[in-house]
């Protein structure tokens, strides 16, 4: 028994291999769908054959619990409708806002004040102050790093509006 576990273990590492080299060949805008395609006839399959052989009473239990567990959760989600409903409208806002203030030639009215505030600078910084400002603040509120596209669009307008006196 433990040679066909084994036989049917090489078999399989085999044509793991055999796949990996085969989608490396392919060209990559079509390895995406084809894994996609790949995932969705094996778990029917799967289903298949766990439906033949009897063994599919633990996915209809876990169907009827997914289902009880819902159920139970709904009046929870209906009552944080208000304050999730709040959050997506100021999600959507601030990236609305974020989309306009980098488009060329729009929000350049900050005030050297506020472009100051900004950086966390006092009036007659020098330029190697503004520039070290920004630095550490763009490496901290830049989008790659967590931050928000609107801050740092805020960010590079306070270094620019402080750097054209």
């Amino acid at each position: 028994m433990i040679r066909v576990y084994l036989l049917l273990l090489l078999v399989i590492m085999l044509a793991v291999y055999l796949t990996k080299n085969w989608l490396k060949k392919l060209p990559v805008e079509t390895v995406p769908r084809l894994l996609k395609k790949t995932a969705w006839l094996a778990a029917l399959l799967l289903v298949g054959i766990l439906a033949l052989t009897g063994k599919l009473n633990w996915l209809f239990a876990l169907f009827g619990v997914t289902i009880a567990f819902m159920l139970r959760l709904m009046p929870v989600v209906l009552s944080l409708g208000p304050q999730l409903h709040k959050l997506w409208t100021q999600f959507n806002s601030a990236k609305y806002q974020s989309s306009q203030s980098s488009q060329p030639g729009r929000g350049d009215s900050l005030s050297k004040a506020e472009a100051l505030a900004i950086l966390g600078l006092k009036p007659g910084a020098g330029k190697d102050e503004i520039v070290e400002a920004h630095r550490k603040l763009i490496s901290r509120m830049h989008p790659d790093k967590g931050g928000s596209d609107y801050l740092a669009a805020q960010i590079n307008l306070a270094k620019k509006i402080l750097l054209e006196r």
